[in-house]
C-alpha cells in the first residue's frame, strides 16, 4: 500500500437488525460515509459495506493518509478603498487585515475585469484522517434512514436497535472516538453461541477472514446470500428434487443469518391435496422456508430451512421444524376444506360489508361496475357477455373466504380454485386469478381475452374512482397502486394488441361511478396521468424521452395506436435527415406559435412568387392521398418514410423564401403552406421534439 493511504474499518455491533431494512442500512451507511470523505476531500480507492443481522461495517481503501495542503484566498476591498491620497491603508484595509490576523504588507493585489483588488493569501494544513474520521461516522450514522429511532437503558444514545461495541481501526491502530454512546476499539464479537468471546481485529484487511474462522460469522451480505443459494440448490438435490428460489425470501433468510446451515425437513404426504400455492405461502410467510419440486414440477412434502447454527444434532433442528411447520399447513388445510362447503356466489353478499373507499361505496358496489365495464371492454374483442359478466361477478368472491383472510398474498389464486371446483367455464376460472396481472413490474399478462378484460376493468375503475374523488398519487403516497396499475393497464393493450380507444373507456368508467361528475378536463386529466407511466416503459425499451415527448403531444386514444407511432418515431430518427427535418418542423412550429389569427385552409397557387414554394407544394400534394390512407391504416412508419422524403424541398423553401412578406395575402399564403406540413406530421407525431 502507498505510503501516503491508509486502509480504515468501522463496524458498529448491534442486537438483532431489522432483516428487511438491513440492505437498505448497509447501503446508506456506506453512502454517508463516502459523502463524508467527499466533503473532507480526501480521496480513497474504494467504499465496501458489510452487514450482518448483528452489525454493519464500512471498509475504505487506499485512503489517503491526510488531506492535502490548500492556498484559501480571502478578497477585500477594492484598491481604490484601501489606501487615502497620501497612500496610508484606510481604515477598511486595516479592518481587513485585522479580520485575517494578518499585517497591511502581508496583503497581495490581485488584477481583476472589475478593477484591483486586496486579497489575503492563507496557507491551509491538511488534517490527518485520522482526526476526521470520527465525525465522518458520527455524521453517516446520524444521517441512516431509521423511521423510528429507539433508546434503552438510562442511555440517551439512539439507534435502530441497541448497540454493543464499535470497532474503528486505521490501519493497525484504533481511531480513538465515542460512537453512539461506546469507545472505539479493536475487538469485535463472533456469532451469538459459537463465538461470542471478544475477538481482535489486528487490521482492516483481516477482518471478514478472521470473523470467518474465529467467529462463525460470515459479514459480507453478499457472500453470505450466494453461500445460502448454493446449500438450498445442494439440499433440494440431495432428496432428488429443485429448489424453488425466490430472490426476496433469499435476501431476507441472509439478513436474519450469520452462519446459515440448510436443513432438509419433511412433512405429511396428505397435506399435497391442498393446492400448492397455499402450502408455499404457510411456508414462505410464517416460517421463510424454501419449497422443492420434483422432476414434473409437483411440491414434494419436504420443505429447506436455514439455521443459524452448525448444530452437532442436525436430527434435532430438522424435526423442530417440522414439529412447528405442522400446525401452519393443518391451518392451510382446514380452510382448504371450510371454504369449499358453500359455492364462491354465497360469499358475494358478503362483500357488502367490505368498505372499498370510503365515497366509492363497498366491494360489492365494485363487482357492479366491473360487470357492467368487463362486458364494455371484452364484448367488442369478441367475447360473450354472460362470460365477462359471470367472471366480474365471481371475481372478488374469494376475498371473503377463510384462506384469503389468512393469506392475502392468494387472492385470485383461491378463487381460480374454488371456482375450477364448482364446475365453472374455464375462462371464467382463470380470469379471477388473471385479473390481478402483471401483479409486479415485467409479470407475466393475463392469458386469454376474457382475463384481459377484467384484469383492464379492474385497475381501470380504481384508478378513475380514486383519481374522481381527487386523491391523486403524489410523492411516494400511492396506498391504492395507481401508477402500477396504470401501466399494467397499458402493457396488456398494447402488448396483447387489443384496439381499444382508452378516452372513451375513461369516461365510461368515470360514469359508473354515482359519486362522480365527470368532467372534460377529469378525462384529460386520467389519461395524462395513465399515458405516463408509458415513459419509463418506452425508456427501457431504448426510447429517448423526445422520442416519446414527440407522440404524447398526439394524445392518441389508442394506447395500440401510441406503440406503432413510437416504433414509427424511432424507425425516422434513424433515417438521413431526420435530424434538418425535425429542425424545420421546429421552425415551422415556432412561426406558427407567433403567427396570432386564422390561416386559410387551401393553399392559393396562384399567390406563388418564388419557384421553392411551388416545387414544395408540389412535393406535399404528390404524397399527401398516400400519407393519409397510410395513417388511416395505421402504417405509422410507412407515412413516416414517405414524408421523410420532402427534406430537400422544406430546406430549399427556407434557403430561398421569406415567409413573412410584404403583402398580408402572400403570407398567410405561406404559413398555410407550412401548416399543411405541420398537420400533416402531426397526424403521425410532433417531430419538431425530436
Amino acid at each position: 500500500m502507498d505510503m501516503n493511504t491508509t486502509d480504515f474499518l468501522v463496524e458498529i455491533g448491534t442486537e438483532e437488525l431489522p432483516p428487511k431494512a438491513l440492505k437498505t442500512l448497509s447501503k446508506a451507511f456506506v453512502d454517508g460515509v463516502k459523502a463524508g470523505l467527499d466533503e473532507a476531500e480526501l480521496r480513497y480507492e474504494s467504499a465496501l459495506g458489510y452487514a450482518a443481522p448483528r452489525r454493519l461495517a464500512v471498509r475504505v481503501q487506499g485512503l489517503q493518509a491526510r488531506q492535502e495542503d490548500k492556498t484559501v484566498e480571502r478578497k477585500g476591498p477594492a484598491k481604490k478603498a484601501a489606501f487615502d491620497a497620501d497612500g496610508n491603508p484606510t481604515k477598511a484595509l486595516q479592518g481587513f487585515a485585522r479580520g485575517c490576523g494578518a499585517d497591511v504588507a502581508d496583503l497581495s493585489e490581485m488584477e481583476t475585469d472589475k478593477g484591483v483588488w486586496m486579497v489575503y493569501y492563507l496557507e491551509q494544513k491538511g488534517q490527518a484522517a485520522a482526526d476526521l474520521l470520527p465525525e465522518i461516522v458520527n455524521q453517516a450514522l446520524a444521517k441512516l434512514p431509521i423511521p423510528k429511532r429507539m433508546r434503552w437503558g438510562s442511555s440517551d444514545v439512539e439507534f435502530v436497535r441497541p448497540v454493543h461495541w464499535v470497532m474503528m481501526l486505521l490501519d493497525g491502530a484504533v481511531v480513538p472516538a465515542t460512537v453512539l454512546g461506546h469507545e472505539t476499539s479493536n475487538v469485535t464479537h463472533g456469532h451469538r453461541f459459537h463465538a461470542p468471546q471478544a475477538i481482535e481485529i489486528a487490521r482492516p484487511g483481516d477482518y471478514l477472514t478472521v470473523l470467518r474462522e474465529q467467529g462463525y460469522v460470515e459479514a459480507d451480505f453478499d457472500a453470505r446470500q450466494e453461500r445460502i443459494r448454493q446449500q438450498v440448490i445442494a439440499a433440494a438435490e440431495s432428496v432428488n428434487g429443485v429448489a424453488e428460489i425466490d430472490e426476496s425470501l433469499l435476501e431476507e433468510v441472509a439478513a436474519l443469518n450469520e452462519w446459515p446451515t440448510a436443513v432438509v425437513g419433511d412433512f405429511d404426504e396428505s397435506f399435497l391435496n391442498v393446492p400448492s400455492e397455499a402450502l408455499i405461502s404457510a411456508m414462505k410467510g410464517h416460517q421463510k422456508y424454501f419449497h422443492i419440486l420434483d422432476a414434473n414440477g409437483r411440491l414434494m412434502a419436504k420443505f429447506i430451512t436455514l439455521s443459524n447454527i452448525e448444530s452437532s444434532n442436525p436430527e434435532s433442528v430438522k424435526k423442530g421444524n417440522e414439529r412447528v411447520i405442522r400446525p401452519r399447513l393443518s391451518d392451510a388445510k382446514f380452510f382448504w376444506d371450510q371454504d369449499r362447503k358453500q359455492p364462491l356466489d354465497d360469499f358475494l353478499p358478503r362483500l357488502k360489508t367490505v368498505v372499498f373507499q370510503q365515497k366509492l361505496g363497498t366491494l360489492y358496489d365494485k363487482v357492479e361496475r366491473l360487470e357492467t365495464l368487463a362486458v364494455k371492454i371484452g364484448k367488442p374483442l369478441g367475447e360473450a357477455s354472460q362470460i365477462l359478466e359471470r367472471a366480474a361477478r365471481l371475481s372478488k368472491c374469494d376475498l371473503m373466504s377463510e384462506m384469503v383472510g389468512e393469506f392475502p398474498d392468494l387472492q385470485g389464486v383461491m378463487g381460480r380454485y374454488y371456482a375450477q371446483a364448482q364446475n365453472e367455464n374455464a375462462l371464467v376460472s382463470e380470469a379471477i386469478d388473471g385479473q390481478y396481472q402483471p401483479r409486479f413490474a415485467g409479470d407475466a399478462l393475463p392469458a386469454s381475452t376474457v382475463s384481459q378484460a377484467l384484469a383492464i376493468a379492474d385497475k381501470l375503475d380504481t384508478i378513475t374512482g380514486i383519481y374522481g374523488i381527487g386523491q391523486v398519487p403524489t410523492g411516494d403516497k400511492d396506498p391504492f397502486a395507481l401508477r402500477r396499475s396504470a401501466l399494467g393497464l397499458m402493457r396488456i393493450i398494447i402488448e396483447k394488441e387489443l384496439d381499444l380507444d382508452l378516452r372513451l373507456l375513461i369516461q365510461f368508467s368515470l360514469d359508473l361511478h354515482s359519486e362522480i361528475t365527470a368532467s372534460e378536463t377529469l378525462v384529460d386529466e386520467i389519461y395524462d396521468f395513465i399515458v405516463s407511466r408509458l415513459k419509463a416503459y418506452y425508456a427501457a425499451k431504448g426510447v429517448s424521452a423526445e422520442q416519446f415527448e414527440a407522440v404524447r403531444v398526439c394524445a392518441p386514444a389508442h394506447p395500440l395506436d401510441f406503440g406503432k407511432r413510437i416504433d414509427a418515431v424511432c424507425q425516422f430518427s434513424d433515417m438521413e435527415g431526420a435530424e434538418s427535418l425535425s429542425a424545420a418542423n421546429k421552425r415551422i412550429a415556432n412561426i406558427l406559435k407567433k403567427y396570432d389569427g386564422d390561416l386559410p385552409e387551401e393553399v392559393d397557387t396562384t399567390l406563388f412568387e418564388e419557384a421553392a414554394e411551388k416545387a414544395l407544394f408540389e412535393a406535399l400534394d404528390a404524397l399527401r392521398e398516400t400519407v393519409s390512407s397510410q395513417i388511416a391504416g395505421r402504417d405509422y412508419a410507412a407515412a413516416m418514410a414517405l414524408l421523410a422524403t420532402i427534406r430537400q424541398p422544406v430546406d430549399a423553401f427556407f434557403d430561398q423564401v421569406m415567409v413573412m412578406a410584404d403583402s398580408e395575402a402572400v403570407k398567410q399564403n405561406r404559413l398555410a403552406l407550412l401548416n399543411q406540413i405541420y398537420q400533416l406530421f402531426l397526424q403521425v407525431a410532433d417531430i419538431s421534439r425530436l
